[in-house]
């Protein structure tokens, strides 16, 4: 199966980063589902499609789906804090964010409920002062990292929560080797207000190249079918 080197939907194929144009190659994939093995996947569609000096991008909803970390909406029962936390959360056309009971809940259970009451105690102040984005901060990346249920979003998981993966960077590595070696790979959170790189076998550098590259979220956030990306000099 090969991954046709056109955008998705409403997406551009290239850009250009620090005078270099990328392409931003969109891998289809079947739905990946839980019970599913990722190493299975990446074999599947990305194997035979990867080159020496690309670098495959994976997104961290098949990784958590894959490690047995999506729930059900009905498989979750907020308790009454995460009703009261939720109501305070910004909601965006992109995702709903902790912006829900059942989110909310898993951020309590990931995070720990101190470390969210303390997040949620420091950003209702300093929302006042009109600063934004100290909830995400203190609570940290597994907070941001939550996957609620959006319109558009493909079955099951359009009533799905989906929290972000376990060991990122350790999964990074695992699918380099199960590449060959051949190119990098991350795994990456990025929707249409911007991303960040949870775990992959760049350094530091590489890593912030990689968001500007990936700034416009060529893979799009709905029904496309294209959990996985390669990037590759244009």
């Amino acid at each position: 199966m090969s991954a046709e080197a056109k955008p998705n939907d409403g997406k551009n194929l290239d850009i250009s980063v620090e005078g270099t144009r990328w392409l931003r190659i969109p891998i289809r994939t079947k739905v990946v589902m839980p019970g599913d093995v990722l190493a299975d996947v990446v074999s599947e569609y990305a194997a035979g499609e990867v080159k020496e000096g690309d670098l495959l991008f994976i997104t961290e909803k098949i990784v958590g789906i894959t490690q047995g970390r999506s729930f059900l909406l009905e498989e979750i029962h907020p308790r009454r804090l995460a009703h009261f936390l939720s109501k305070y959360v910004t909601r965006t056309p992109y995702g709903i964010g902790l912006g829900m009971p059942e989110t909310m809940e898993m951020a309590l259970r990931e995070c720990g409920t101190p470390r969210i009451l303390l997040a949620a105690a420091v950003s209702a102040v300093t929302k006042a002062f009109g600063r934004r984005g100290d909830f995400y901060r203190i609570a940290g990346e597994k907070a941001r990292a939550i996957d609620g249920p959006t319109e558009g979003t493909m079955p099951p998981y359009d009533r799905s929560v989906v929290l972000g993966p376990a060991r990122p960077r350790e999964v990074a590595h695992e699918m380099q080797a199960l590449l060959g070696g051949v190119c990098d790979v991350a795994v990456v959170d990025i929707n249409d207000l911007g991303g960040n790189i949870l775990g992959s076998t760049l350094d530091k550098a590489e890593e912030k190249r990689l968001v500007a590259i990936l700034k416009d979220n060529p893979l799009g956030q709905g029904t496309e079918s294209t959990p996985m990306g390669i990037i590759r000099p244009a």
